[in-house]
């Protein structure tokens, strides 16, 4: 081989099975060798295991994937740049001419913003209540098809706590499929609740440390399957470094929840004891 055919093509380093690194590595490579045209064609149409592009699917997005998807109940999770993303790619996907969404007006701006604007651009129709409308949001759902409930708990930023049990409920009798940003909550919270798909902001509770952003779409694995095509087909993948970060990051996921939920215990309760 010559010199400027090796700098492209440098030799590769084999690891044993028993002489693996304890961490993974960052797999940064856009593309995967793969050796037969047939195999190709099956990678790309996800019928076979394994990874083909980076955009499709990546090692270090896929350990990401897994432990998320774990944490929070369900089957199957994608990655994307930006907790926004999540919101954006999840909603285009769900949601077609015609549709009706329920949202809450205690959600997170940028969310408002893709149901009120974004959503209404190709034809899908809204209704906005306070996530404390009970009564309006069972009006609602029985007098409106609708496809989507998007609500948050705690409501971002104004941490308002919706009735899960409620929404769930409804929205099941209704036909809706529950949409949860969890983001507030962290992954360890509200799994066992009849929610379809949970969003996060990797941003905050995963990486916990300031210096990355990401989002995580978690759900049942048909769900996934029914929405990969069309997000991976938006490209807003996260970056393998950003993955590996945000891996790094939940190490210490627990012991951050912990010590941020004991904090504010204290502030609260010397609040209590100090009044203005």
């Amino acid at each position: 081989m010559k010199n400027n055919t090796l700098v492209n093509h440098p030799p590769a380093v084999r690891v044993a099975e028993d002489n693996r690194p304890l961490v993974a590595p960052i797999y940064q490579s856009v593309e995967v060798l793969v050796r037969r045209y047939q195999r190709d064609a099956a990678l790309s149409a996800r019928r076979a295991r394994g990874f083909f592009y980076s955009r499709s699917s990546n090692p270090t997005l896929k350990q990401l994937q897994l432990l998320l998807a774990q944490l929070q109940g369900r089957d199957d999770c994608l990655l994307t740049g930006s907790g926004v993303a999540t919101v954006a790619a999840s909603l285009l996907s769900l949601c077609r001419q015609g549709d009706h969404v329920l949202g809450f007006v205690e959600s997170y701006g940028p969310t408002r913003y893709i149901v009120q604007h974004l959503l209404a651009k190709f034809g899908v129709t809204h209704t906005l209540l306070s996530i404390e409308d009970l009564e309006g949001i069972e009006r609602v759902l029985l007098g409106t098809s609708t496809r989507l409930v998007v609500f948050e708990s705690p409501t971002n930023p104004v941490t308002k706590i919706a009735d899960i049990e409620h929404l769930t409920t409804h929205a099941r009798r209704a036909g809706a499929l529950t949409v949860l940003d969890n983001t507030f909550a962290g992954f360890h919270n509200h799994g066992a609740y009849d929610i379809d798909i949970f969003l996060h902001s990797l941003t905050k509770y995963a990486s916990g440390h300031g210096d990355v952003m990401g989002g995580a779409i978690i759900a049942r694995g048909e769900l996934i399957a029914a929405m990969r095509k069309d997000i991976v087909s938006m490209g807003p993948t996260l970056d393998p470094h950003a993955a590996f970060l945000i891996q790094r990051g939940m190490r210490t996921y627990f012991l951050r929840y912990e010590r941020q939920c004991s904090n504010a215990l204290g502030v609260s309760s010397f609040l209590k004891d100090h009044p203005r």
